[in-house]
C-alpha cells in the first residue's frame, strides 16, 4: 500500500498544475466573444459551450469521488451515464459568463473538496465512471488531463504550443507506451527538444517520426493530424487508435 504521505504529496503537486492549467483556461474563456458559445469546437458534434459544460461537470464529478475518498463510502462519479450527457446537453447553451462562473465556482468546489483529505484518505480507492479502480492521489492528474486536453478541445488559441512541457513529455511516454502494442506498424518517435525516444505499434519501426514533445504529444492524443513533425521516410502518418 502506497504511504499516506507519499500519496498526499503526489496528489500536492497535481493540485498546484491544475490551479495553474486552470487559471490559463479561466483567461482563455474570459477572453472568448459571447457569440462564440454556439460555434463548433475541435470535438466532432460538440459546441465550445459543450466542452465548457463537460468541464465544469467533471470537476464537480470528481468533487463526488473526493467526498467518497474523505468518508468510506462509494460515491459514484455521475449519477449515470445518461445523467452525465444529460447535463451537458443541458448546459450547453448556456451565456458565456454563466459558463465562465460555472467553470469558477465549479473549480472551488472541487481545490475546497481536495483540501478536505486527510493523508491517509488520497490511498483510498476510488472508482472511474467506466468501472476501472484507481488511488484516489491519481483524481488531481485526472482532472489536469481534463482541463489541458479540452483547453485545446475549445479551438480558442490555445493550442498544443501552449502546454508545459512536463505535461506534454509525460503524456508522451504515457501514450506511447499504451500503444506498444496497439497492432499498427511500428513507428519510431523521436522529441528533438526533450530527448525522449519510443516505439508504437510492433515489428521493426520501418518509420521514424521527429519533432517538439509537444507536437507529439498532440499526435499520438489525437489533437493534431501530425502538423509539426517530420517523417524519414517522407510517407502519410500510420492512422492511430483513439484516445482512451
Amino acid at each position: 500500500m502506497t504511504d499516506p504521505q507519499s500519496a498526499a504529496a503526489s496528489a500536492a503537486a497535481w493540485l498546484d498544475q491544475v490551479e495553474e492549467s486552470t487559471q490559463r483556461l479561466l483567461q482563455t474563456v474570459a477572453e472568448l466573444k459571447p457569440d462564440t458559445v454556439a460555434e463548433p469546437s475541435a470535438l466532432p458534434g460538440w459546441t465550445r459551450g459543450h466542452v465548457l459544460a463537460h468541464l465544469a461537470r467533471n470537476a464537480d464529478s470528481l468533487v463526488n469521488l473526493l467526498n467518497g475518498a474523505r468518508t468510506g463510502t462509494d460515491i459514484p462519479q455521475y449519477a449515470s451515464g445518461e445523467a452525465r450527457d444529460a447535463d451537458i446537453e443541458r448546459d450547453a447553451p448556456r451565456p458565456l459568463e454563466v459558463h465562465l462562473a460555472d467553470l469558477r465556482d465549479s473549480h472551488a468546489r472541487f481545490a475546497e473538496a481536495a483540501a478536505l483529505l486527510p493523508d491517509e484518505a488520497w490511498t483510498a480507492a476510488v472508482k472511474h465512471r467506466t468501472g476501472y479502480v484507481f488511488p484516489a492521489s491519481d483524481i488531481p492528474h485526472k482532472r489536469l488531463l481534463e482541463v489541458e486536453y479540452h483547453h485545446v478541445d475549445l479551438a480558442a488559441g490555445h493550442t498544443p504550443a501552449h502546454w508545459p512541457e512536463s505535461f506534454a513529455t509525460a503524456q508522451f511516454r504515457k501514450l506511447a507506451e499504451g500503444l506498444a502494442d496497439a497492432g499498427l506498424p511500428a513507428v519510431r518517435l523521436v522529441a528533438d527538444d526533450t530527448e525522449d525516444r519510443a516505439v508504437i505499434g510492433t515489428g521493426e519501426p520501418a518509420l521514424t517520426v521527429e519533432g517538439p514533445v509537444r507536437a507529439l504529444t498532440a499526435w499520438l492524443s489525437g489533437r493534431s493530424a501530425g502538423a509539426g513533425l517530420r517523417r524519414t521516410p517522407d510517407t502519410d502518418l500510420p492512422p492511430l487508435p483513439p484516445m482512451g
